[in-house]
């Protein structure tokens, strides 16, 4: 009961609110025939390779331009999260270019930008070399030279419209306009719902999370949103489970109505996932001619009959912070916790096969007798341990892999956690009849030498350690 309770009593609690009804978000206007009407995305276009020199590195990209002489409105595509290869944008840059666009693609670059590290100024920057080296080709009308980003993007690409003028226009794709850590946190309390996984799996992640320290997780994408002055056009999917899409909604009419831009326009697609796309495969209806016919038509479409219009969007929580972790629980001490553990570990078989030996011509009769029983309990202690570690970090990859793609990943996920918490309460079982054996094995006249009570103390005090770890990351906490 006491390791249980553990997981209620500690911080940080993570349990998002139902997201209040929206009433002009439950009533849209569908979305104006205008901007749906036929593109004739027929003309020919050539491919071009480009490297654009950046802070650490070559950027390199492919622009695609109509054949036809003239000066065209020009695009620059921007990666959501991930490596973020050009490749990922052919099926738009290509009908963009059929339809009269030019359009620039490149590969996200590679110094500068990790797991762990990101600087949203410095990727803004590398769009801006591009807006730039748009603007010399004598095939670009330079008045009219946008930026387009998704998911990651959306973060980026207002930082880069509010600190250049050169920029003309702007496109968000699935842009989330909070935090990074909020957004996640988000996206995973929907995906888990979705997978239909325990509360307790909700628990142990936003825990970790609340452990992991990187700056870039809790960005404030108001104050870049609030400094847009060009056109902009949002899409979001009412299908996407990665951002919390009403809250972003809300978060970039703020921005507008704080900068005085009246020139946005907001389209809800039906259907749409993260990516514009239907289950990841033909994009959205709609989406590709709503794009074409805003770009090639401003600067008159740059203030629509109605802001907001399209399918009506549906997020049912709140996208709430995940608290960071108190001192007693992060990561540093997660990761010493851990650390002597395994010191334990390791001591306690080492100091056990010393014992064996040395046991053959110095232990006595009674230490003979006793000792082999609890050497072997503290040996299943030291595996149940470390199945426990092992299978909580695959257990979180398969969430990721299935947060990707979760066809008939509830059961996998179901599967998992019982192996997780099963592991748990056979650990919890382990120390207490080790510790049990041990007493007994006192009482009867055993007299564990040096080398036995290190044994004894590195794997019961390692495996205490873990318990305590598991019980803050809610393995023995209910409801299930």
């Amino acid at each position: 009961m006491a390791l249980a309770s553990v997981g209620y009593v500690l911080p940080p609690a993570f349990d998002p609110p139902p997201l209040k009804v929206d009433a002009a978000l439950q009533a849209l206007p569908p979305q104006p025939q205008g901007e749906l009407r036929h593109v004739n995305a027929s003309s020919l276009y050539g491919e071009e390779p480009i490297a654009i020199p950046a802070e650490g590195q070559t950027l390199e990209g492919t622009v695609r331009a109509p054949l036809t002489p003239g000066r065209y409105p020009a695009l620059v595509f921007v990666s959501g999260s991930g490596n973020g290869s050009r490749t990922e944008f052919e099926p738009q840059a290509e009908f963009l270019s059929m339809a009269g666009v030019v359009t620039l693609a490149f590969d996200k670059r590679s110094v500068g930008y990790n797991f762990r590290d990101r600087d949203f100024g410095l990727l803004a920057d590398d769009v801006l070399r591009m807006v730039e080296y748009l603007k010399t080709r004598p095939d670009v009308d330079p008045a009219r030279i946008g930026i387009w980003g998704v998911s990651e993007g959306g973060w980026v690409v207002p930082i880069a419209a509010a600190k250049s003028d050169s920029v003309g226009f702007v496109i968000l794709v699935s842009s989330p306009n909070v935090s990074p850590l909020r957004q996640v946190a988000w996206a995973l309390n929907e995906q888990l719902l979705r997978l239909r996984a325990p509360i307790g799996v909700r628990d142990l992640l936003t825990r970790a999370m609340g452990v992991v320290g990187f700056d870039f997780l809790r960005y404030d994408a108001q104050p870049a949103l609030n400094g847009i002055t060009q056109p902009v056009l949002a899409f979001y999917g009412t299908t996407d489970p990665s951002i919390p899409f009403v809250e972003s909604t809300n978060a970039l009419m703020r921005a507008m109505k704080a900068a005085g831009n009246e020139q946005y326009t907001i389209r809800f697609m039906d259907r749409g996932d993260h990516a514009m796309r239907i289950n990841g495969g033909e994009f959205t209806a709609g989406y590709l001619e709503t794009m074409a016919n805003w770009i090639l038509g401003l600067p008159g479409t740059a203030v629509p009959a109605v802001h907001v219009a399209g399918a009506t969007p549906v997020q049912r929580f709140e996208a709430s912070d995940v608290p960071a972790a108190p001192w007693y629980a992060g990561g540093t001490m997660l990761g010493l916790t851990i650390c002597l553990a395994a010191v334990g570990y390791v001591a306690g078989p080492v100091a056990a096969m010393v014992v064996r030996l040395r046991g053959r011509h110095h232990t006595p009769e009674v230490n003979a007798r006793l000792w082999p029983p609890i050497r072997r309990r503290l040996a299943k202690m030291v595996w149940t341990g470390v199945g426990l570690l092992v299978s909580v970090a695959a257990f979180i990859m398969l969430l990721v892999l299935f947060s990707i793609n979760q066809a008939g990943a509830w059961p996998a996920v179901l599967a998992g956690w019982l192996v997780v918490r099963v592991l748990a309460v056979l650990m919890l079982v382990q120390e207490v009849t080790a510790v049990a054996a041990v007493v007994s094995g006192l009482r009867e006249g055993m007299r564990p030498s040096r080398w036995q009570h290190v044994a004894i103390a590195g794997v019961l005090g390692g495996t205490g350690l873990l318990l305590v770890a598991a019980a803050y990351y809610g393995l023995f906490s209910f409801p299930w």
